[in-house]
């Protein structure tokens, strides 16, 4: 399933122009300054178990710290700096202000009672994203979706008996969608199956303004959609994925895959180039971006 919005010292060790030039968000930056204390460890040829001490604590909190999966304390972090010979006070002040930065909320703070925990962390990275790429079997992606597209799905096909919690899921989706309009937006190429045009979600008028609003978007530069036929459908991909990608060489590429009660975030090599390899067979069996728009138009005049 797409995301759903459900209920993102030597070496280059240092950051670079001062933490305050990164525009990521928080959680990009926990990943960024997670990797660039691990090179820092590394470096001195100090243990996670050493270095999980000297801030009370343990390995494995060390290894959840270099992750960027935890938030990060000053005093940890001044505690580290110190251990691993970072004394230039330039330096560490950039590296306690990335610490700032990297533990102020994102925008879907004030979402928290209708986005899971684990949904979180995405909106953090598609926030960071330099391209994302999608495939999709069932909807439309969040991404490109239509608001009473999206309320027919949040709402399970009872959009008239939506409530507040709904709404607000919708918002969430809404307000994600805003990165499409950046100056530095990122580059989207999402792959639909060809069923995701045929199936009525919120009836046919709400698919007809969402086949409509896919054609608009497919008119900006930096959005590419391809249709897979149902001749070729199920062959590379089993389920839905989404693949991000980033600029910032601390920050692996990220598949991310969604079931009912979580989410996969696969960040490991061979994961990734397995996934790229399947998004690659994906628009080879798809339809080019202009034969889409062709089938686009074709399926909105049959409504």
């Amino acid at each position: 399933m797409a995301p759903i919005d459900s209920v993102e010292t030597s070496g280059g060790a240092e950051p670079s122009g001062g933490a305050g030039d990164h525009r990521g968000s928080p959680t990009a930056r926990r990943i960024m300054l997670g990797a660039r204390l691990r090179r820092l460890r590394e470096a001195a040829e100090i243990s996670r178990s050493e270095a999980g001490f000297a801030i009370r604590s343990s390995e494995s909190k060390i290894s959840r710290l270099e992750l960027g999966r935890v938030s990060f304390k000053p005093r940890d972090v001044t505690d580290l700096l110190t251990m691993y010979g970072v004394t230039d006070l330039e330096k560490r002040e950039a590296f306690l202000e990335m610490v700032k930065r990297s533990n102020e909320p994102g925008w879907w703070h004030r979402y928290t009672d209708s986005v899971a925990d684990w949904f979180q962390d995405y909106l953090g990275l598609e926030e960071s994203a330099s391209r994302i790429q999608t495939w999709e079997q069932q909807f439309v992606p969040g991404l490109l979706q239509t608001e009473e597209y999206a309320t027919a799905i949040a709402s399970h096909g009872w959009s008239p008996l939506a409530g507040q919690s709904v709404q607000r899921q919708v918002g969430v989706r809404m307000r994600r969608q805003a990165l499409l309009g950046r100056p530095n937006s990122p580059k989207v190429w999402a792959v639909i199956d060809e069923s995701v045009l045929r199936r009525p979600i919120g009836g046919q008028r709400v698919l007809l303004a969402q086949i409509e609003h896919l054609l608009e978007l497919t008119k900006r530069p930096s959005v590419t959609l391809q249709v897979v036929p149902y001749q070729f459908s199920g062959y590379a991909a089993e389920g839905s994925f989404t693949t991000l990608r980033f600029m910032e060489p601390e920050l692996p590429n990220v598949v991310y895959i969604e079931h009912l009660t979580g989410a996969l975030y696969l960040d490991k090599r061979s994961d990734t180039e397995l996934y790229g390899r399947v998004f690659d067979r994906l628009t080879v069996d798809a339809h080019t971006p202009d034969h889409t728009r062709q089938l686009l138009m074709k399926a909105g005049a049959e409504l």
